[in-house]
């Protein structure tokens, strides 16, 4: 029996000498404090109008194209949090900035705020300035943009509480994918995610059709927890995947070691039934904004087709509606901020 869950077709669970190299490179010790939830019920502290000002201007300083990405309500949230190694006191102010430029330093070594033009130059002609000059990267800008074809990822609309839904449709993934590319092709999203949050909205919510998932690629999934405890932490409120598959199952044990903190809290697995459940407490409308792939009266299709149904947006190879749906998403934000500002 344990021969077969540490198995799934060619993939096989991490070796204890690859566990630990990947949590050296994940730095699952030193930011383990800067993912974990405080918890129920422990307070979080105050932080002053020239503490903020004071972390604003260290960012600023250091990072002047990219500092705005932070909300205040990010910061206030990574600062106002209890030490790890007191949990009387308020994290340190040098801690808290050490900890959001490291956010930062990431985001600049994997070029994170430019990635989205990479969607933009591969939309458009193939004999274009920003193409030609430099062949490769154009290369690896129509790779992104294939990437995002497939509509396995995709925002649309907002919980009860404000928080934007990533969507997955496994069944839509490709079964030997470009790493690199997905990976790319999720920060862009990501990004695109955390600008259209409403105000003192932090953190987003995935859900996840887990049906007839691709066979696991453990060096993608090692590489998309990376991004989510170096690039985006504290940014996940919830992922919810239903059918739990042997598949899933494998990849959970592949990555609940690696994970820190109180991470894998935010994970709800279940059957198609249980995310019902679960999804009529998040959403709006409850269970009449579910989709038809999990059983409800809503059809993302609409928005999102299967890429055999797409035509392209440009001269160039895009086909998923990636313009649309930033056009929707910041509707939905921009409708829930009227709404919450007319019940107050």
């Amino acid at each position: 029996m344990a021969e077969k869950s540490a198995q799934v077709g060619n993939a096989k669970l991490l070796s204890a000498e690859e566990s630990a190299k990947a949590k050296a490179e994940l730095g699952v010790d030193d930011f383990q404090d800067a993912v974990e939830d405080v918890g129920d019920g422990v307070k979080t502290f105050d932080v002053s109008v020239e503490e903020m000002s004071i972390i604003r201007a260290e960012l600023a300083c250091e990072f002047p194209d990219d500092y705005k990405y932070l909300s205040d309500a990010y910061i206030e949230s990574v600062a106002s949090k209890p030490y790890s190694k007191d949990m009387s006191i308020r994290r340190p102010l040098e801690y808290s900035i050490e900890k959001l430029s490291d956010v930062m330093k990431w985001r600049d070594e994997n070029g994170t705020p430019t990635l989205k033009d990479m969607v933009k130059i591969a939309n458009g002609p193939s004999n274009a300035p920003e193409a030609t000059e430099n062949y490769q990267h154009y290369e690896r800008c129509k790779a992104v943009t294939t990437a995002l074809n497939n509509g396995s990822l995709y925002w649309h609309g907002l919980t009860k509480e404000g928080h934007p839904i990533l969507w997955i449709r496994c069944n839509r993934k490709p079964w030997y994918p470009d790493v690199d590319a997905d990976i790319k092709a999720l920060i862009i999203l990501a990004d695109i995610g955390i600008s259209c949050m409403p105000k003192n909205i932090t953190d987003f919510v995935v859900v996840s059709d887990s049906t007839s998932p691709p066979p696991p690629i453990p060096t993608f999934m090692i590489e998309l927890l990376k991004v989510l405890v170096k690039g985006y932490p504290d940014r996940l409120h919830l992922l919810a995947s239903a059918p739990v598959s042997s598949i899933i199952q494998f990849v959970m044990k592949l990555l609940l070691p690696l994970m820190p903190g109180r991470l894998s809290t935010k994970i709800h697995l279940s059957d198609v039934e249980g995310i019902r459940e679960k999804l009529e407490e998040l959403l709006p409308n409850g269970k009449d904004d579910i989709p038809t792939f999990f059983n409800g009266p809503v059809n993302h299709d609409e928005f999102y087709p299967d890429e055999s149904y797409c035509s392209k947006k440009g001269p160039g190879v895009l086909k998923f509606d990636f313009y649309g749906m930033i056009e929707r998403l910041e509707k939905a934000r921009d409708d829930f901020e009227a709404k919450s500002a007319s019940s107050n």
